[in-house]
């Protein structure tokens, strides 16, 4: 079987796994959170992908996708709790802030890292995540001006046409 991508696993709105996931008559597929926000903004009920039109009623649990869904997360907290040095066989449990990569307490304590700060490995990985999120947040502003300034232009182009 394919290994699932967690991308292939994500809401287009929120970017995370999807939550409860609910499918539109276009077939695409959302958290139902999401898509209930998304329509608190809108003035229409419409698919936040294609733009489709939705009664609002159309939408039907994705039993299929939140099994995947939930079947992706408990792999997730398995490989998580079970991930092993492959030079040692110890859990991974700092993360050298030098080589920007997770190590057990031999490799530490090895030749190779001396000198080297480290954090706990749920630390690293919780300031990356911030970091991350600050990232897409700023991706997600610029997105959003970049529609803004395209309705703009589709605006404009279309009172000049009919001048």
């Amino acid at each position: 079987m394919a290994s699932r991508s967690e991308d292939d696993l994500c809401c287009p709105v929120c970017q995370e796994v999807f939550r409860d996931p609910v499918i539109l008559s276009c077939s695409h597929s959302f958290c139902k959170d999401c898509l209930k926000r998304w329509w608190r903004k809108k003035t229409t009920h419409e698919c936040p992908v294609c733009q489709r039109r939705s009664s609002g009623n159309d939408q039907l649990v994705n039993l299929a996708l939140k099994n995947l869904c939930e079947s992706f997360l408990e792999d997730g907290d398995q490989t998580a709790s079970e991930a092993l040095c492959s030079l040692h066989s110890e859990k991974l449990k700092l993360f050298c802030l030098d080589h920007q990569q997770p190590v057990c307490l031999i490799c530490r304590d090895s030749e190779k890292h001396t000198n080297h700060s480290f954090r706990p490995i749920d630390e690293a990985a919780q300031q990356h995540k911030k970091e991350l999120q600050e990232t897409l947040e700023s991706l997600k502003k610029k997105n959003k001006e970049g529609y803004h300034k395209f309705y703009v232009f589709k605006f404009f182009k279309f009172k000049f046409s009919i001048l």
